[in-house]
């Protein structure tokens, strides 16, 4: 099951309101804080696009870019037994653990289709 929408390159979440009997969600990897919402799943959909096209046109009239910067470091929390598996790995590999991670996160991403 996929609860997520994707459109041009952007993902969207999908969450339901039982009190206001709505679906909602928001873009991610954006600079800027972007909903969208819909009475059914087709009207989320198309308000989703919308609001992606909308975001683009309106960041290139502001001359601004729309895509979130990542810098390129994050802290990653695991269990101690984790943390000592992958540093005994990376050594046994000749790599240090952020080498190791490295190549984990990789292999996620180049994967993403057999592993869904």
């Amino acid at each position: 099951m996929k609860n997520y929408l994707e459109y041009n390159g952007y993902i969207g979440t999908v969450e339901f309101s039982a009190e206001d009997k709505i679906f909602f969600g928001k873009i991610h990897g954006i600079n800027d804080l972007v909903t969208f919402e819909g009475t059914s799943v087709t009207d989320l959909e198309k308000s989703f696009q919308d609001s992606v096209l909308d975001y683009l046109e309106t960041c290139k009239t502001l001359n601004k870019v729309p895509d979130k910067v990542f810098k390129g470091s994050f802290n990653v929390r695991v269990s101690q037994e984790l943390h000592q598996k992958t540093a005994l790995l990376a050594s046994k590999r000749g790599l240090n653990l952020n080498e190791v991670v490295k190549e984990a996160l990789s292999y996620l991403v180049n994967h993403e289709e057999v592993l869904n």
